[in-house]
């Protein structure tokens, strides 16, 4: 008796102009997000591991401390950190493509700060930070394997649906 294999939804997201962002903050806790630079490749594997446990995030990780330097050590390629109050609480990869569009390639909450409303506020900063650095469009792709709050939260915030395709997991 085979085995079915199992599928996901891929669902494609864009922004094409910075006013279509529906922006969320949080003014009552101190929280920032900022560039990393330098990031030990401990520290991104932590990152990396942590946010994609619960969502099949699987790509990388078997990348080496050099595979992970190499990556981060790409100009089109920037990191960049929420804490809360002094503590890492996620993080998001901006990637500019050939055309000056930039990708939110990884984005993502550390579990205990997820349903907090840090992922509206993470999404707007990231989307913010694009369009700072020179983007022409800003995109993304999430999955039904991501938080049940993924989907909702990219609409919300503006992102309009481009393209689905389905996969095998």
């Amino acid at each position: 008796m085979g085995t079915k294999a199992r599928t996901a939804v891929r669902t494609y997201l864009e922004l094409r102009d910075p006013g279509e962002l529906h922006p969320a903050r949080i003014d009552d806790l101190p929280v920032r997000v900022e560039r990393v630079e330098g990031c030990p490749p401990t520290f991104w594997r932590f990152l990396y591991t942590e946010v994609g446990r619960r969502y099949h995030w699987v790509d990388r990780l078997g990348w080496t401390d050099q595979d992970i330097s190499d990556y981060l050590n790409d100009p089109a390629v920037s990191l960049w950190l929420l804490t809360v109050s002094g503590a890492p609480a996620g993080y998001f990869e901006l990637r500019r493509d050939a055309d000056g569009a930039f990708e939110i390639a990884y984005f993502g909450l550390l579990q205990a700060f997820t349903g907090r409303g840090f992922g509206a506020y993470l999404l707007t900063e990231a989307a913010e930070r694009a369009w700072a650095l020179g983007a022409t469009r800003v995109w993304l792709h999430t999955s039904t394997l991501d938080h049940p709050a993924a989907l909702p939260n990219y609409v919300k915030r503006g992102f309009r649906v481009f393209r689905t395709e389905e996969y095998a997991v």
